[in-house]
């Protein structure tokens, strides 16, 4: 891979800056878009306990390496001196991560204006390369895909701190406009296509696994159980049943939540999604947030929720809800894959 990788991207400014191994060993936490306030309004304020107990009890101890994929601080409506006196708890957290070597953090258009905080503590990166047996893997935050961000970003700041804040109106960005995700999408998997690699963003608040969103994968998941229904024991055919009905529910859910030319659409055209393209989703959401998790062999998509609070997958059948220790937090593993696998489709579905 040569040294301009990133050449290719819109923004000049987007070179990879930091390496990191786990050819050998390591596990990997990559997540992004807390969008941690400093007052009223605060993104983060829903998910903020959870998101502290599970960085620290579980990822921390663990021994998980993480990598905080850009808009961490909301600094387009707030400061970072109130953002730090809002949340003490999250930096002690990743003042842990830092010490012991397993922090990392890329910027995003939010928090973009550390580069001019001379006291902020940790290292700052545009991308990070992450090494595997099989494939490189680019973890950054996805707004370098758009000229509004790398041009304006510092109007945009301006008209949500002193226009929208003061009126209660929360953030406004690609997360919110479909044709908006659409685009940037588009940018990291043709970027991730073109040289053979995996590109892990944010930024659009949408979770990606292996270049689908949460409609196209129902579609794909209905199929592939329809194929294994015929061949089914009797048993295994009343679970089949099950999960299409559970499946076909959601999908209805999210044809009235979207536009239906957006559904229309296809980051792909006519051709097969290669599996190129992921996205850790956000930290905002109201009942829970979603990671992407990877070693060496492996990939995957998680959620964590609070019991009681959320109900977004935790009936389905065919996922297992795995309790937290003795507290109401819960996660799930929303999809997982080999490495191994996944590069043999980039490699075979990615050819010219």
């Amino acid at each position: 891979m040569p040294s301009s990788f990133f050449a290719d991207m819109v923004s000049p400014r987007f070179n990879p800056d930091a390496a990191l191994d786990i050819r050998e060993a390591g596990k990997v936490l990559v997540v992004s878009d807390f969008h941690m306030g400093g007052g009223r309004g605060d993104d983060l304020e829903h998910n903020g306990l959870l998101l502290r107990v599970i960085l620290e009890q579980h990822y921390l101890e663990n021994g998980w390496i993480l990598v905080l994929n850009g808009d961490i601080e909301e600094l387009q409506r707030y400061t970072l001196p109130s953002v730090r006196e809002r949340w003490p708890e999250l930096y002690r957290i990743f003042d842990g991560f830092a010490a012991a070597g397993r922090l990392y953090k890329t910027l995003g258009n939010h928090d973009e204006a550390l580069l001019f905080e001379k006291d902020y503590p940790y290292p700052l990166y545009n991308a990070v390369r992450i090494e595997t047996p099989l494939v490189p893997i680019y973890v950054y935050h996805g707004h370098q895909s758009s000229k509004m961000y790398t041009k304006y970003n510092n109007i945009i700041g301006a008209g949500l701190r002193y226009l929208l804040k003061p009126i209660g109106i929360r953030n406004i960005s690609s997360a919110r406009s479909p044709y908006k995700r659409f685009y940037v999408e588009r940018q990291a998997y043709a970027f991730s296509q073109k040289y053979r690699c995996i590109s892990i963003i944010g930024h659009t608040h949408r979770a990606l696994f292996e270049s689908l969103g949460r409609f196209e994968f129902i579609k794909y998941e209905i199929e592939r159980l329809c194929r294994d229904y015929p061949a089914a024991a009797e048993a295994d055919r009343e679970r089949i049943r099950a999960e299409v009905e559970a499946l076909r529910v959601d999908l209805g859910k999210l044809k009235r939540s979207e536009r239906r030319d957006v559904l229309r659409q296809s980051l792909y055209g006519d051709a097969l999604p290669v599996p190129c393209l992921f996205n850790s989703g956000c930290a905002i959401g109201k009942k829970g947030f979603n990671a992407i998790e990877l070693d060496r062999d492996a990939i995957s998509l998680v959620y964590w929720y609070t019991q009681g609070a959320s109900r977004k997958f935790v009936n389905r059948p065919g996922y297992a809800v795995e309790k937290f220790k003795d507290t109401p937090y819960r996660r799930l593993v929303l999809n997982q894959d080999r490495l191994d696998y996944i590069m043999a489709r980039i490699e075979l579905l990615g050819a010219d």
